[in-house]
């Protein structure tokens, strides 16, 4: 699971996207999420899968490579997917013992596992793109204005940065443990989902004290080259251009039309 971990990751590459202005690529996924949430019907679902699919193509990520980040949150879909099948109200549609299923399960099911996925993906994107320094800067910039209700915008924004590095520090960390604890005779593979579970158990200490001595290191570093957050200046300030301009004129018409098509225009009144 953890050799699977991609979110939190760059991936260096020649392309559109990893040139953007981040504070574009961070307005992009926020409208993104919304499109997520608002759809519901075949024609907005059609418009937010073609602009996930040309994003995808314009990152240059290899798509293996990013469909491999939704391993690791593969129990979670199955779960909610599970759950939306078993216990939405509707017309019962087939049975198998004492699970019912309905009409509304189904479609509620393959609403929420079609919008879990896009978010994994479409965060996935973010974050393999942009540089964590990157990711910082455009976040501060966009909460700059709450620093005037003394918000401390730049500390949120490191730490969020940060957490964002640590996540694929800490799964090749886990599979160094793993790796070294196989050695001694350690079994993470065999039997069912609970005895695996229970075996990760051994797993959860060493990495914790791995964690905390990363973030000590990481703090002492910060401090003896003189680290004092607030107002900094920059090597390579941001600067908003034609192709950021351009960027916002589309994330605003596709924003519109997913909200217009899911509101005006109905093929076959298919409800998703």
């Amino acid at each position: 699971m953890f050799r699977n971990v991609t979110f939190g990751q760059y991936y260096p590459a020649d392309s559109i996207l990893h040139k953007l202005d981040p504070r574009c690529k961070l307005m992009g996924v926020f409208v993104f999420i919304i499109s997520v949430f608002v759809f519901g019907n075949i024609a907005s679902f059609f418009l937010i899968s073609l602009f996930l699919v040309t994003a995808i193509i314009l990152s240059r990520v290899p798509v293996s490579f990013m469909l491999r980040g939704m391993r690791p949150v593969l129990f979670i879909l199955i779960i909610t997917v599970f759950f939306n099948l078993i216990f939405t109200p509707g017309m019962e549609v087939f049975a198998v013992g004492i699970l019912h299923f309905t009409d509304r399960g189904i479609i509620s099911a393959c609403r929420m596992f079609v919008r879990l996925s896009y978010l994994v993906v479409g965060t996935s994107i973010l974050t393999l793109t942009t540089t964590p320094n990157s990711l910082t800067d455009g976040m501060e910039s966009l909460f700059s204005p709450l620093s005037r209700v003394k918000v401390p915008v730049h500390e949120i924004a490191l730490m969020m940065s940060i957490a964002l590095r640590f996540i694929p520090i800490l799964s090749e960390e886990a599979v160094k443990i793993m790796r070294a604890q196989e050695s001694r005779g350690a079994d993470f593979t065999s039997g069912n989902i609970i005895k695996r579970t229970k075996n990760m158990v051994p797993l959860l200490v060493p990495l914790f004290v791995s964690a905390f001595r990363r973030a000590d290191e990481l703090s002492l570093a910060m401090e003896a080259r003189g680290y004092r957050g607030g107002k900094r200046t920059r090597l390579n300030p941001l600067r908003t251009g034609k192709r950021e301009v351009i960027g916002y004129i589309i994330l605003a018409a596709y924003l519109a039309g997913v909200i217009l098509a899911g509101r005006y225009v109905h093929l076959g009144d298919i409800i998703f």
